[in-house]
């Protein structure tokens, strides 16, 4: 899965109890998913424990579109099984990767899959990549070869793959966040690998308070080294980043963010990228493809978008921090 620990809850209370004759006391699910970790705090009248509910939901979540699950429906799609029937929530993650395809020029694409593998960041073993092979798995990326007609997956090529790890994760958070408001939470916050939706306050009756993490390379414990703290509510946060999730060959680091446009790991001033939206879902994508264009394309990306924020730092010629942020991002940051 893409691991993007970058951001941290800093301010995180729960109790273990419950009282029904108040709005409910604040209680926390949390586990594992998705090859990483998940918290969820939400407050409820009456309801005290979720952690069956939870788990259940984010398994039948993992059967729809986990690459690594053998047995999920993005699995089957992959092998081209004859029939392979889609359900609701891999629709849904297509028809959002479509249309940031078509937005971002190409720059997030669900269809890297090949090269993903090919460079060992996927569910593939990593293999002696060169100029001729990135070559030759190019001419199978494009959402173009790949469409989604009724509730069946059609491709151009049987060697098209899917790969919807750069969108599916902050999906899952808004999954989780619809359930609980459709348990009639109206405070919480769901936290799944790094990407975050908030809803009403905290325990403390304050906005969530969420750390972004400096994206120095060795950073690798979340909130231990704080670039910024943001105070959000009723709005959801994603991070991308290429400062955890790499490797070194031959004296270079190679990152895990591929560009749809070269088929090589993208080489950028940017080191990571928050993005605010309504939807996770959302967040999680526009976070990914700005990472692939570089700083100055993303400024101009994250402008256009209606609704979007986003907090950008990058490094200058000197090798020090920079940050570039939106207009509407002053209302979130608490402190630098």
């Amino acid at each position: 899965m893409k691991i993007r620990y970058i951001l941290f809850p800093v301010l995180m209370v729960w109790f273990s109890s419950c009282d029904p004759v108040s709005e409910g006391e604040y209680n926390t699910v949390q586990g594992f998913t998705q090859g990483t970790t998940y918290r969820i705090t939400f407050q409820h009248p009456s309801i005290c424990d979720l952690q069956r509910e939870i788990d259940s939901l984010l398994h039948v979540f993992d059967l729809s579109l986990s690459s690594y699950d053998s047995t999920s429906i993005i699995s089957a799609v992959n092998r081209n099984e004859p029939g392979v029937v889609t359900d609701s929530m891999f629709r849904t993650v297509f028809r959002e990767s479509g249309r940031v395809y078509q937005i971002s020029g190409g720059a997030f694409d669900i269809t890297l899959a090949p090269l993903i593998n090919a460079w060992g960041f996927g569910s593939g073993q990593q293999q002696d990549i060169d100029s001729a092979m990135v070559d030759s798995l190019l001419q199978f990326v494009g959402m173009d070869k790949v469409s989604l007609i009724g509730d069946q997956v059609f491709k151009s090529d049987p060697h098209v793959r899917l790969n919807v790890n750069a969108i599916a994760q902050g999906y899952s958070v808004d999954v989780v966040a619809l359930y609980l408001e459709d348990l009639g939470c109206k405070n919480y916050m769901v936290e799944i690998g790094g990407e975050i939706r908030t809803r009403g306050m905290n325990p403390r009756g304050n906005f969530w308070r969420i750390g972004v993490d400096c994206p120095e390379v060795g950073n690798m414990i979340p909130g231990k080294q704080l670039q910024v703290i943001v105070s959000m509510h009723n709005r959801s946060l994603a991070t991308s980043g290429n400062y955890r999730k790499f490797y070194e060959k031959d004296g270079v680091m190679v990152s895990h963010t591929i560009d749809p446009s070269t088929g090589f790991p993208k080489v950028s001033s940017l080191l990571s990228a928050s993005v605010f939206t309504d939807e996770c879902i959302t967040a999680d994508a526009y976070a990914t493809a700005c990472m692939v264009m570089g700083l100055e394309k993303a400024k101009v990306f994250i402008e256009k978008q209606k609704g979007v924020d986003a907090y950008l730092i990058y490094g200058d010629e000197f090798g020090n921090y920079q940050v570039w942020y939106t207009d509407g991002m002053k209302k979130y940051i608490e402190s630098p």
